[in-house]
């Protein structure tokens, strides 16, 4: 049985964050952002270099996968709909729907995810990391229900706490 993982920042500290990761026997992260950084120093320990280290130290392997990452105007769109609605990044509970449409037809539906399923590990698990705290906040979770309906992967969604 295919089984993957998504995470993201908010809401975690670097300790916290391993211990999630290994609690759920994490073997590989998947990084899906496209700036591979986060703003704040209370998220410094997210920043690629720093991440890919602790990662390192925990055993775990990374691999960034640009190509299914939102584009900058993709971004920009959700932000101007969390303006509308009054709501921060770190506080989103949804995805505006324009952007979940246009994210499925402009990077979901023209990436190959056979690939990535083909690399799963064998033993553990992967996990499917981006910044939000909640998925369905996250393009991640269209991702996650991507690979569960075509290619029958089960998905768990970690979350702080």
């Amino acid at each position: 049985m295919l089984r993957m993982v998504t995470i993201g920042v908010y809401g975690f500290d670097g300790d916290s964050f391993l211990r999630r990761l290994r609690h759920a026997d994490v073997r590989v992260l998947l990084d899906v952002r496209q700036r591979r950084g986060v703003r704040g120093p209370e998220y410094a320990w997210a920043n690629s270099l720093r991440l890919r280290a602790a990662l390192a130290h925990a055993g775990i392997a990374y691999e960034h996968h640009p190509e299914l990452a939102p584009t900058t105007e993709l971004r920009r769109l959700q932000y101007a709909e969390d303006d509308r609605r009054g709501v921060g990044k770190r506080t989103r509970r949804e995805l505006a729907a324009e952007y979940t449409r246009r994210y499925t037809t402009e990077i979901l539906d023209r990436a190959d995810l056979t690939p990535v399923v083909a690399a799963l590990p064998s033993s553990g698990t992967a996990a499917l990391f981006c910044v939000e705290r909640d998925p369905e906040a996250c393009h991640r979770s269209l991702i996650a229900q991507r690979l569960a309906e075509r290619h029958h992967v089960t998905i768990e969604h970690l979350r702080p706490g």
